[in-house]
């Protein structure tokens, strides 16, 4: 599949936001209707308590007041009581006295809720002096005024729920536009439109947030796209330089046998590929560098690295001062870091006049390497932009000493996943400077 066809499929997440919202609503309705349900039950407990204690409470005073009346006056009196459903029981339990309304029959002797003449009352007993008084207060009041609370309770426990349940359902539906215009936005881009943006809502929440964490995003992915394709057409302009003279170089050959020599050629092409091979190393190493590959971790000794290098710029003819280079050691992968002082070395030899100037100290928790040049420097304008892959400041001269464009690129690249930084001076030479700055070993 190519970049420029992959897409975000749609219908996923359309189905992902509708159980999303789902799923909220229904969570939100359920603890509503959870906590509504056990108020509602505890509401409806402590009722039916207060009540039944007010209804006792009344009953146990008209009883007292009935048993002081019948011991002042006797058990006839009870026979005056009209609205009262009273008796006066001997010791044996037998009927003395009833009230009128108590002519049906015998009250039950327990105190409590009980079912008298098919209607529930509530039983309270009063000792006498001689004997017990029975009181039975109806309760069917009490019950239909608890009935009539459990049904106003339901019905307000359904309506509520459905409110809650409806009014989460708008919210979040509503919360979730703004998601969903930015999924739409987003969803348009494509990998040739990538200087495309979400718009960011002026309301500076969490939807803005998102929406400036998306572009952010886009950001980093135009600039990574950018790099790639530069780096592209720059890998194969390289890659097409060699193969095209080696290939000129054939033609001739075949053309001109009689003017070409086979050792000729064979230079030729042995001096190409190995430029060849040298490129494609780079671009394999910036490669591993780029994804994080894990490096090795081992003690390695900067200063040795220094002298080693300052070594072969001296087979090669090369000026070098190495009395700046001191006793450092850094953690770190010893063949990148290796390559890291090859590299400036050699790119200090390449563009200098006379002489290189390799320092290595050690201070404040930090190794400094140092490597000097008394060529023509570095412009100020061009002193980040010279790490950049496939960077020559001097095209001519770069490609006629073998230079690729990467070697300084490489330089950050690994000093980077080292923990360290690369940044280019002006050298006290008076051609330029370029100075790493790793973390010394603990």
């Amino acid at each position: 599949m190519r970049a420029t066809d992959w897409r975000p499929t749609v219908g996923e997440p359309r189905r992902r936001r509708r159980s999303l919202r789902t799923r909220i609503t229904g969570a939100a309705t359920l603890v509503v209707a959870a906590a509504l349900v056990v108020g509602a039950l505890a509401f409806y407990g402590i009722l039916s308590v207060s009540i039944h204690d007010t209804t006792l409470r009344a009953a146990e005073t008209r009883a007292e007041q009935l048993a002081a009346r019948v011991d002042a006056e006797g058990p006839a009196v009870v026979a005056e009581l009209d609205d009262d459903i009273v008796q006066v029981v001997d010791d044996e339990g037998r009927a003395v006295a009833s009230s009128e309304e108590a002519d049906s029959g015998d009250l039950p002797s327990s105190e409590g809720t009980v079912t008298y003449d098919d209607e529930p009352m509530l039983v309270v007993r009063e000792d006498l002096d001689d004997g017990t008084l029975l009181l039975a207060v109806p309760v069917e009041d009490d019950a239909q005024t608890l009935a009539t609370v459990a049904m106003l309770l339901a019905f307000a426990v359904v309506a509520v729920v459905v409110l809650v349940a409806a009014t989460t359902w708008w919210v979040v539906g509503r919360a979730l536009r703004p998601v969903s215009r930015i999924r739409a936005e987003v969803d348009d881009i494509t990998a040739d439109r990538l200087d495309r943006r979400v718009a960011v809502p002026p309301s500076g929440d969490e939807i803005a947030a998102l929406a400036g964490t998306m572009n952010r995003m886009l950001d980093r992915l135009d600039a990574a796209a950018t790099v790639q394709r530069r780096f592209v057409s720059d890998a194969s302009h390289e890659l097409r330089s060699p193969l095209a003279t080696i290939r000129q170089h054939a033609e001739l050959a075949q053309l001109h046998p009689e003017a070409t020599s086979v050792g000729d050629l064979a230079e030729v092409v042995r001096d190409e590929g190995l430029r060849m091979q040298e490129l494609v190393d780079a671009l394999l190493l910036l490669t591993r560098l780029d994804e994080r590959a894990e490096l090795q971790r081992d003690d390695v000794d900067v200063d040795d690295l220094a002298l080693a290098e300052a070594k072969r710029l001296r087979a090669g003819g090369t000026r070098v001062d190495a009395s700046g280079v001191h006793a450092a050691r850094v953690r770190g992968d010893a063949r990148l870091l290796s390559q890291l002082v090859r590299n400036l070395a050699d790119n200090a030899a390449r563009h200098a006049g006379s002489a290189v100037a390799i320092a290595v100290v050690e201070r404040g928790g930090q190794v400094l390497l140092t490597v000097d040049d008394d060529g023509a420097g570095v412009p100020a304008g061009e002193r980040e932009r010279i790490f950049d892959r496939f960077v020559r400041l001097d095209e001519g001269r770069a490609r006629d000493a073998g230079g690729s464009g990467l070697g300084l690129a490489i330089v950050r690249a690994i000093a980077e996943a080292e923990g360290g930084s690369v940044r280019v001076e002006d050298s006290p030479l008076g051609g330029a400077r370029f100075a790493v700055v790793l973390p010394a070993a603990r």
